[in-house]
């Protein structure tokens, strides 16, 4: 069966809204006014693309289509662009595995040509190609990596980051001063040491807290899938003797029989509902203990993560007040030098440039408490929303059960007060 799509004579423009399309093998644009082939990304299993009859002009615009690797018919008969020299044997180079052009089998002769002829224009677009196709990975694996340390609360850990963020509003001066460069050095390299720590340690509790969640999940999907079997042992009986209830009232004219049969499918069916009830509530039970546990297994290990990631905290900070104490010292022993009429300028008073200081540790100190604060409040405000989302989904799940039952009960009686 093909998946195929119509659109042709409809006076069409602009190709769009076909994203949700994306199981389209045949899609046929033929006679409309299209000038531009474009957002058909999603189409990714599109073997035939009619396209006759348009506007097409542009031959660069056509090897958009090159992205279809499963593409084997093309008709662009009828577009400008059909009209170019050596059009049929372009079309052949840039579309190796194209089988059909314009309604007519490319013959391998015509292939065999048209690479030789555009062997090198083809060979420039494959690398270009190639190089587009690198880039698009190397975006893709940062972006994965992005997400992933976000995921586990150390987003920018793994580099300087924090470090830069800690002097971007230091004074300019205090920088300027050269015995200054090499502490910065010193305090850059044992800060980036602590952030690739804290990453490595973010990274580690992520992985343990995704299995203990896939567990949990595999867990509950395994006693909703135990309970389903027990409640389908159950119905095949109950049907059994239903069906054989329905017999007796469709042959019995005994209105006091009919009242002694009618009354035992009634009790049979209150039966039913209330074994299945019974089973829903142990599911139930068990589900709610399980998430029980598992909201005491993350919340040991977002205390872990935290009580870890604050030690390292805590080396942050030891640095920054090392650090601190060292620039005071050189940039007294500075003050006390003889200065160029340019290092006065740049100093003015010592008071001044002592509050410098002052004000660079605190703003130091700043920023390692925020993002501190920041890990930890994503961390914790994470596991309620988990636990939360969790419990919001049992619940609905256990509300449509249970209305399930009772609908199943009332269609039940339904039947059977038909028959009376």
């Amino acid at each position: 069966m093909y998946w195929q799509r119509d659109l042709s004579f409809n006076s069409i423009k602009k190709i769009e809204g076909l994203g949700s399309l994306w199981r389209l093998e045949v899609l046929n644009l033929s006679n409309n006014r299209i000038s531009v082939i474009e957002n058909m990304d999603k189409l990714e299993k599109l073997t035939h693309f009619l396209i006759a009859n348009n506007l097409l002009g542009q031959l660069d615009n056509v090897l958009y289509l090159r992205t279809f690797k499963n593409l084997f018919t093309v008709n662009l008969y009828g577009n400008p662009v059909s009209q170019e020299d050596d059009y049929k044997h372009s079309i052949a180079a840039y579309f190796p595995k194209l089988t059909c052009l314009d309604y007519r089998l490319l013959d391998e002769k015509t292939k065999n040509e048209a690479a030789l002829k555009y062997g090198y224009v083809l060979d420039k677009i494959k690398h270009e190609e190639l190089q587009r196709q690198q880039a698009e990975e190397v975006n893709q694996s940062k972006e994965a990596e992005v997400k992933l340390h976000t995921e586990a609360f150390v987003e920018s850990l793994n580099g300087s980051h924090l470090f830069k963020s800690m002097l971007k509003d230091d004074s300019e001066f205090l920088h300027s001063v050269p015995e200054v460069a090499h502490l910065l050095q010193t305090f850059e390299l044992q800060m980036v040491e602590l952030c690739m720590q804290l990453c490595e340690t973010g990274l580690a509790e992520h992985k343990r807290r995704e299995t203990e969640v896939n567990s949990f999940f595999g867990g509950q999907n395994e006693a909703v899938k135990h309970y389903q079997q027990k409640a389908s042992h159950i119905l095949p009986d109950f049907e059994q003797r239903r069906k054989a209830r329905m017999v007796e009232l469709q042959q019995s004219s005994d209105p006091d029989l009919l009242k002694v049969i009618t009354n035992h499918c009634k009790e049979e069916i209150d039966q039913l509902c209330n074994s299945l009830m019974a089973l829903e509530f142990q599911l139930l039970s068990q589900l709610e203990d399980n998430i029980k546990k598992l909201d005491i297994n993350i919340s040991d290990m977002i205390g872990n993560f935290s009580e870890t990631a604050q030690g390292i905290f805590v080396q942050c900070r030891d640095l920054e007040d090392n650090y601190h104490e060292k620039l005071r010292v050189v940039i007294a022993a500075t003050l006390e030098k003889d200065m160029s009429d340019h290092d006065k300028m740049l100093l003015v008073d010592k008071d001044t440039v002592m509050y410098a200081v002052a004000t660079s540790h605190d703003n130091h100190l700043l920023q390692i408490n925020d993002r501190e604060t920041q890990m930890m409040t994503r961390a914790d405000a994470w596991k309620v929303a988990l636990v939360k989302e969790i419990e919001v989904k049992e619940l609905n799940r256990n509300r449509m059960r249970i209305s399930d039952i009772y609908k199943h009960a009332d269609h039940l009686l339904e039947q059977l007060e038909e028959l009376q």
